[in-house]
C-alpha cells in the first residue's frame, strides 16, 4: 500500500470511529474498540509482537490435546488452500498461532506478514482482523483487506472460524489468510465454508478423544441449525455435551456434574429420541456381528457390562446371532 492510499484508510477509520455507525455495522463497532478501548492506531507500522520461543513452546503445550486433535482436519485444510496461495493457522484463545500449514515457496511472504506461529493477532494486539476479531464476537467471520484496523495489513484477508472444547468454552481459532490481491468474493466465500466445516470437525475430534470410553451421539440439526454431539456413558447418563448440544438441550456444565438421564434430556430435541434408539440399535447390532454373538465380547467393544448389554438386547427385541 502506498502513502497515498494508507492515508486514505486511516482516515476512513478515523472518521467511523468518531462516527454513530457502531449501532449499524460490527466492523465499525470493531474499529472503534480498536481505537476507544484498545487504544490503537491505525497507521501504526510495526510487524505484530511475537512471544519468545519458550512462550511458544508454552502456549502449544496447553493447546496440546486439541492441536492433536485438529492435525487431520488441518492437513485437509491446507491441501484444499494451499495451492492457492493461502496458509492456514491454528490460534488459541489469545490469539497467538500455535500450528500453521502452508506453501513452502510462500513461507518467506507469511512470516514477514506475521502470520506464523507465536504471533500475537488478538484485537488488542493487531486491532481489527480475523484472528483477533473472531475471538472477541465469538463468530465466524471474513475481514478481508481494508476491512483490517491497521493500514499495514489491508492487502490481508483473512477468513476465521472459532473452535470450541469439550465443555463448550472458546479455546481456539482457526483462520486462513491470504495476500494475493486476485482473491475472489466467490473463493471467499468457499473458504469460508471450508473453515467453517474444518472447525466442526476439529470440534467433534476433540470431543470424542475427551469421552473415549462413553457413545457420542449426534444430534439432528433444526430450523436453527443447531445440532452438536452428546456422550453417554454406559448407564445412559448424559457425560459431555458441545456448545451447540448444550445451547440446542438447555444443558450447563453444573447440570453435567448431576445424574443427567439421556432420555430425559432428549426428550425436547425434535426427533432425537427416536435417532438415539436408531443409532443405538444399530450399534449394537454391529458389536453383536463384529463378535460373532459374543455377549461377553460385544459388551467389552461397547464399554458396558452383560447385564446392561442383555437389558438392552431385551429393549429393542434383539438376539444375538449364532
Amino acid at each position: 500500500m502506498n502513502g497515498q492510499s494508507a492515508g486514505h484508510h486511516e482516515d476512513r477509520v478515523q472518521a467511523a470511529v468518531n462516527s454513530d455507525g457502531a449501532a449499524k455495522s460490527a466492523l465499525v463497532a470493531s474499529w472503534q474498540r480498536s481505537s476507544k478501548l484498545h487504544r490503537l492506531d491505525p497507521a501504526e507500522r510495526k510487524s505484530p509482537k511475537r512471544l519468545s520461543d519458550a512462550e511458544l513452546r508454552r502456549a502449544s503445550q496447553k493447546m496440546e490435546p486439541l492441536q492433536m486433535a485438529a492435525q487431520s482436519a488441518l492437513d485437509r485444510l491446507h491441501l484444499a488452500v494451499g495451492g492457492v496461495g493461502c496458509c492456514v493457522l491454528l490460534a488459541n484463545r489469545d490469539g497467538v498461532p500455535v500450528d500453521r500449514r502452508g506453501a513452502d515457496c510462500d513461507d518467506d511472504t507469511f512470516e514477514e506478514w506475521g502470520l506464523w506461529p507465536g504471533s500475537i493477532w488478538s484485537e488488542e494486539s493487531e486491532g481489527t482482523n480475523g484472528i483477533g476479531t473472531c475471538l472477541a464476537e465469538r463468530r465466524a467471520l471474513t475481514i478481508h483487506r481494508d476491512q483490517h484496523f491497521y493500514a499495514r495489513n489491508t492487502l490481508l484477508s483473512c477468513t476465521t472460524a472459532p473452535i470450541y472444547d469439550h465443555e463448550g468454552n472458546l479455546a481456539a481459532a482457526l483462520d486462513v489468510s491470504s495476500c494475493r490481491a486476485d482473491l475472489t468474493e466467490a473463493f471467499t466465500n468457499l473458504i469460508s465454508m471450508a473453515v467453517t466445516d474444518a472447525a466442526r470437525k476439529i470440534e467433534a475430534e476433540n470431543f470424542r478423544r475427551a469421552f473415549p470410553r462413553a457413545r457420542v451421539f449426534l444430534l439432528p440439526q433444526t430450523i436453527s441449525g443447531l445440532g452438536g454431539l452428546i456422550a453417554i456413558d454406559s448407564d445412559d447418563l448424559v457425560v459431555g455435551a458441545t456448545r451447540s448440544a448444550r445451547i440446542a438441550l438447555g444443558i450447563s456444565q453444573e447440570s453435567l456434574t448431576r445424574s443427567l438421564a439421556a432420555m430425559d434430556v432428549l426428550s425436547g430435541a425434535e426427533g432425537m429420541e427416536g435417532s438415539l434408539d436408531r443409532a443405538e440399535r444399530a450399534a449394537l447390532q454391529r458389536a453383536l456381528a463384529h463378535t460373532s454373538g459374543n455377549i461377553s465380547a460385544a459388551a467389552e467393544a461397547l464399554g458396558i457390562s452383560r447385564a446392561t448389554l442383555h437389558r438392552k438386547l431385551k429393549r429393542f427385541e434383539l438376539r444375538r446371532s449364532h
